[in-house]
């Protein structure tokens, strides 16, 4: 943007705060703004409005970094994509208001006006990019924290581990199971590990060869493996499937596995 023009909008800048900011009051009311204070609020706006207008200058690109964080930081709040993208239409309406209030030319407003819309548009295409990318990086870690979380592994006996499964196993989680179990069972110097399928939906011929992999890679390294939580409607699918689970123990219940892990490694459940 010319350099006159960024001087008047900075010259004007209170006016432009004031008007946009009573226009942002509007909304504030149906978004995630209203949990702040009047004053965490109006320093929110003012923040916003400066590195808009110092990104306004085109020869200062490294503040795309500074509009960066702060979307980063407006994410992390809890701002919504939606409350954004409106904040910036309204900023448009009141720089519009601004120059049509002022003593400009007919022609020299029209090409200010024209500027104004590139400036906008630019910095919109900008922080929309950034807003989805973080979003997107977000998501991806919380996907990572939900895998971890999703094959534990856990330690009930000394030499005796249970790795209880819930949902749905894809190949990307299957791999993780593989990992969790061979750093776990050494870890743990765990003798026995139970593998429990009892909250798997579903149990197909994917599902059971990723099973079968991880058993055959615990028991390479002197782990025995056991099957446990074989539901009559799972066994019967294993059956019609023609899947070959002959290779390690199964039990219908955690209990029943149990009590054959203590059994293997040579200690017994009694009742006190």
């Amino acid at each position: 943007m010319q350099s006159y023009i960024v001087s008047y909008l900075k010259k004007n800048r209170g006016k432009l705060l004031d008007d946009w900011g009573k226009k942002l009051a509007e909304l504030r009311s149906e978004n995630y703004l209203q949990s702040l204070t009047d004053k965490s609020f109006h320093e929110t706006n003012q923040e916003f409005l400066d590195l808009m207008l110092e990104a306004a200058d085109e020869r200062r690109d490294k503040l795309d970094s500074k509009i960066n964080d702060y979307v980063l930081r407006y994410i992390q709040n809890g701002g919504t994509l939606h409350f954004l993208s409106q904040s910036i239409q309204l900023l448009r309406k009141a720089c519009q208001t601004l120059v049509l209030e002022s003593e400009f030319e007919k022609k020299e407003a029209l090409e200010f006006l024209i500027e104004l819309d590139e400036w906008i548009d630019k910095r919109m295409n900008r922080i929309v990019k950034d807003y989805s990318e973080a979003w997107e990086k977000t998501i991806e870690l919380q996907k990572l924290s939900l895998l971890e979380l999703s094959a534990p592994l856990i330690p009930v006996f000394e030499g005796i581990t249970v790795m209880p499964l819930i949902g749905s196993i894809d190949t990307a989680r299957a791999r993780l199971i593989m990992e969790n179990l061979l750093e776990g069972v050494i870890e743990n110097r765990s003798k026995v590990v139970l593998i429990d399928i009892t909250g798997v939906p579903v149990v197909d011929t994917m599902v059971a060869h990723h099973i079968i992999e991880a058993s055959e890679a615990v028991r390479l390294v002197g782990t025995k493996c056991i099957l446990v939580g074989i539901r009559p409607e799972i066994a019967q699918t294993i059956v019609n499937l023609g899947i070959d689970l002959t290779k390690f123990p199964t039990k219908s219940t955690l209990r029943k596995g149990v009590v054959t892990a203590l059994e293997l490694t040579g200690k017994q459940l009694t009742d006190m």
